[in-house]
């Protein structure tokens, strides 16, 4: 139970950065979403861990909820840098392509 409560103030921790972040307008309206909904699930998968056992359980694995959800945590961190990864070769190609650019206009003058 402990252990429930101070993960809950954790994520209500995030929550409160995540609508702060949003405030100042760091972040988008998309990413303010996103990220809101996987703090809100993650807080539903910590109330509801009995019943996610019992589920699991109830599948046929031998795994309990909570390696489940870390599982599940861990897929989706590794897409994340999948994607972030992806975004940075994109990024590092579009700054060549400028640097060469100016480069092309410095040297025609």
């Amino acid at each position: 139970m402990l252990q429930q409560a101070v993960a809950l103030a954790v994520i209500a921790w995030f929550l409160f950065r995540l609508f702060m972040e949003k405030r100042s307008q760091k972040i988008s309206r998309h990413e303010f979403i996103v990220w809101s909904l996987i703090w809100v699930l993650a807080g539903a998968g910590i109330v509801f861990i009995r019943q996610i056992d019992t589920l699991i359980s109830g599948l046929g694995f031998s795994a309990s909820g909570i390696e489940i959800l870390q599982y599940i945590a861990i897929i989706f961190l590794v897409y994340l840098i999948f994607k972030m990864r992806l975004r940075q070769e994109r990024l590092d190609k579009e700054i060549t392509r400028i640097v060469r650019e100016l480069a092309l206009r410095r040297n025609n003058k």
